[in-house]
Order: C-alpha cells, then structure tokens, then sequence
C-alpha cells in the first residue's frame, strides 16, 4: 500500500494541475492518490508502492483493427470512469511458445499502448527527464511489459515509457495496393512510435516529466529504430536525446523496391494476390486473421545474416524516411541531439553458441561462404578458428564485428561531426551457462538498466559486484537524458567520442569503467576494406 502521508503534497499538485488544465471533474480521491492520473483521453489508475508508481497499458493510439489494419495511427477515443492502468497489457500479436515449446500467437491487434513508470520523491525538486524505451525483438516480437522501468526511475530519478508497437506484416507490410490509399506503406510501426512520443510530449508532465527533456532510446530493433527517428523530418522535436544499444544507424534499412517486392510475395502467400483491384486486396488482407498472418509470414530471415534481409524492417525512400539513416547522419541531416550509443562485447556469443556450439571447421567455412560469398576467403584468414579456440568462437567474433562492434564505430564516427556522441561497450561477462561461457552477449547489458522479463532470456541475479555496475550505468543514463551528458560526480569521467587522443569507447565492466581500444580489437579496419 502507498504511503500516502509522504506522497499527499505532491500527488495533489499533479492532481490539480491536470483538473485545472482540461477543466474535467476528478475522481473524489484524485487529491490523494498518486495512482490516478488524468491524460488527454481519460483518467487511468496505476499501481504503486512507497517508491513508485506504475502504469500499464494506457492507450496512446485507436486499435488499429479491421480498417484501421495497415493505416497510420489514430488518436486514441476519450472513455469514461477510470482506465485501469495496473495490470501488464498484452503485446502486439507475435509468435511465442507454449510449455511444450510449441508456437503459438500471442498478443492482440488492439495493442498501441504504453506503460509509464514515475518516482514518488522525484530528488531534484522539479519536472523529471524523461526515457522513452523502444524495446527490441527484430521488430517481429517484444513487449512494453517486458521492461519494469522501476529500478530506473526511482535510482536515476527519471520518468520511464516504454512502448507496444505494431510488429512484423501487420507493422511493416508494403504494398502500391495500400500505397493507393493516400499515405505510403511499409512504416507503420515506426509511425507508432512516433505517435507515442506525441503522447508523452502531450501528457507526461502529469506525470511529473518534462516534455522538454525527452531522451529515445532502445536496444538491437528498438535502437534501430531509434535511428530511423533520428533520420526522419517527421520525428523532428519529438525527443531531445537519442540511445542506440546495440543497434548501429550505418546498418542499411529496406528500400521501398525491394519492401514492395517482399509485401507483394507477402500477399501472394495469404491469398491475396488475385483478390482483384487494389482495393479488393486491401479488403482482403484486412480479413486475413492475424494468426494466419504469423503462421504464412513470420519468417524473418536468416538470424546470422545481414539486418536488410529480414522480411520485415523499416523502410527508406518514404515520406516518413527519405533516405537512409547513415546517409542522414553522415550528410548532417539527422536530428541535431546528443546520442549514447554503444554494443557489448561478444553480442553474437548467444545466438552461435546457442544453436551451433558444436560447429566444425569446414562448417564454419561453409557458413562464411553463405553469408559474406566472395569476402568469405580474406574473413577465413582473417579470424582463424585456431585463433578463438573453436569454430563457433570464431564465427560469432565474426558476426559480431561485422553486424555491431564497427557498424556501431561507424555511427559513431558519422555522427561526431554534427552532434555530441558518448560511445560505451558493455564488457562485464555473465556466469558461464552449464560449463558454455557467453561472455557480454547481446541483450545481457538489459538487467543492468531494467528488470526484464524476455521469453527465452532468463537472466541470472546480478552479483554484489554487478548490482554497482548496474547502479553506476543508472547514474550515467539519467544523467544524459537530463543534461545529455552522462558526466557526473561520483562516477569515471566520460569523455566526448573524438575529442582529445583517439576516439575513446568506454568498457564498462565490474573490472573498472576506462577507455578500451575498441576499433582494433574488433578488427574494424579489416571490415572497412572488405
């Protein structure tokens, strides 16, 4: 139960601007309960305890169901009483796994929500910075409510977002049969999340946020997507800060050619193809259940491959994204924010040694020459699996020097010319899984920042040594999305990417926070003349 003795003053302030300024009669109880927040489409009751209060699933968009299907979002309706805000909302429709291990389709359509977490005792004495979180899942799966910002709000004094998104086909379909209808396709995921940063900037300062101070951020698809926000005229003053983990803006996006091409063998493969006019294929792709949708069309492409070749994935060459986001950022045409960005060390670790621990040398040999064709010789020489100990040591240094450690330099480096960049990569490794040691994998550094709850990542508890880590990454975060510097007393000092010597990365691990020669050692000059 909230102590409400501690809270009353605050709550009523919030309570009383929010009345004041939509001139709307509040719950009898809104004066004291910090749980009750009135936004522009209602009032929602979220659930607290004596350090925060948290609110899930409040619609930031109209259900984009039936006609709504592959159009861009719409205000959400106003509804009366109280919205109840307390308990996870479900994710936009994605394959899961049942206790077997079976798929399944879980999630619903009517998903455009966000969940929003708040100190009760913000420490500075005024509006709160605010982190708007773009979860990951290679923009086919994830959720909002796989990110409990409470640790983060309440240790770096911050108000937490995190967002459902449309996902695969039904958020990145593209098509000229949907294209006739006005607005152009492929991109409605990522309008999503443009919609919801309009929400925040309209209603988080009843949450005690400063709409002026809003930092975007995300990890591997939510990072990518926060690049394509950075790119984008239409994202233009909707965020003040950008964080990209795991996820480089110099990784190419989807043209509207070759996504029209996929959308059309899409539409083929539901049935839809000889429907008749455009309009009829509309009609008809709006009667494919969303189950069937994932059944026909989940497939996402090869896992080690590159970032385009996924079936579903933003798209350059529209009004939303004119051109490409490292074309944006290297001509200074991207928005003009600080930017955080950074990879772990061994974020391919998981994915090879989870499914190929077992991988022989003319294995290893053979897979090069399918993902890199006539480079795959010089890439052999290069990283021998002597060298790493085994074949699929090897190939995962492989993939991730190629797909994050140097396209992440790369985005670094195009982006310092025009914008403040602070450059990590998270080195802490995690406990050795039965005897398999996957290092700094890729999604690892997320506990360090938020309580998760990712299926299939079941994250061990951080040790004493890691809980500090955890709290100083919680100091550097904030700190940047209230100043967009993470400096601070109490902490190693962060330099500015490009100033001084060099172009310092910092490692953060519980070994120490310093500057690590991160270009050589993963090769990036070897990747830049391939």
């Amino acid at each position: 139960m909230i102590r409400r003795d501690l809270v009353h003053a605050l709550t009523a302030v919030f309570a009383g601007l929010a009345v004041a300024a939509l001139g709307l009669p509040a719950p009898p109880a809104a004066a004291h309960d910090p749980s009750l927040v009135r936004v522009d489409s209602g009032w929602v009751r979220g659930d607290g305890d004596a350090g925060h209060v948290t609110f899930s699933g409040i619609p930031y968009a109209a259900p984009p169901v039936g006609g709504r299907r592959w159009r861009p979002p719409a205000p959400p309706e106003r509804w009366r009483g109280v919205h109840d805000a307390t308990g996870p909302a479900e994710p936009c429709p994605q394959t899961g796994f049942d206790d077997q291990g079976a798929p399944i389709v879980v999630g619903r359509e009517d998903c455009l929500t966000v969940d929003v977490v708040r100190p009760l005792r913000g420490r500075s004495g005024g509006p709160l910075p605010v982190i708007v979180w773009l979860h990951g899942g290679e923009l086919d799966s994830g959720a909002a409510a796989e990110y409990d910002g409470a640790r983060l709000a309440e240790g770096g004094d911050v108000v937490v977002v995190t967002v459902n998104y449309r996902l695969g086909a039904l958020g990145f379909l593209s098509s000229p049969a949907l294209d006739a209808e006005g607005t152009v396709s492929g991109n409605y995921g990522l309008l999503d999340q443009a919609e919801a940063l309009r929400w925040v900037r309209r209603n988080i300062s009843r949450f005690g946020g400063d709409p002026r101070r809003v930092t975007l951020a995300g990890q591997s698809a939510g990072a990518r997507s926060v690049c394509t926000h950075l790119a984008s005229p239409g994202s233009r003053g909707l965020f003040h800060r950008a964080v990209t983990q795991s996820g480089a803006c110099t990784t190419e996006v989807k043209t509207k050619t070759d996504a029209d091409a996929n959308g059309a063998q899409a539409i083929e493969e539901v049935g839809c193809a000889d429907a008749g006019t455009g309009r009829e294929v509309t009609a008809c792709l709006r009667d494919v259940p969303a189950g069937r949708l994932l059944d026909v069309l989940g497939d996402v492409g090869h896992p080690l491959g590159d970032r385009r070749d996924a079936a579903w994935a933003p798209v350059a060459g529209t009004p939303y994204l004119p051109w490409q986001p490292a074309a944006a950022l290297r001509g200074g045409l991207a928005a003009d924010v600080p930017l955080l960005l950074g990879s772990t060390r061994h974020e391919a670790r998981g994915t090879v040694l989870g499914s190929r621990p077992d991988l022989t040398a003319d294995e290893y040999a053979a897979m090069l020459r399918t993902l890199l064709g006539a480079d795959s010789a010089a890439v052999l020489e290069e990283y021998p699996a002597a060298e790493f100990g085994t074949p699929a040591l090897a190939l995962a240094a492989v993939v991730t020097d190629r797909n994050y450690a140097c396209p992440a330099l790369s985005t670094a480096r195009a982006a310092r010319p025009h914008m403040p960049v602070y450059a990590y990569e998270f080195r802490e490794e995690r406990q050795p899984v039965d005897g398999v040691s996957y290092g700094a994998h890729h999604s690892w550094d997320l506990p360090f920042l938020f309580d998760t709850s990712i299926p299939g990542s079941q994250f061990p508890p951080l040790t004493r040594a890691q809980r500090r880590l955890s709290a100083t990454m919680i100091d550097y975060w904030p700190a940047f999305a209230r100043t967009g510097d993470p400096n601070g007393p109490g902490r190693p000092a962060w330099p500015v990417f490009g100033t001084g010597t060099g172009s310092p990365v910092i490692g953060l691990s519980t070994h120490g926070v310093r500057p690590v020669a991160f270009g050589a050692e993963h090769r990036c000059e070897f990747w830049a003349g391939s």
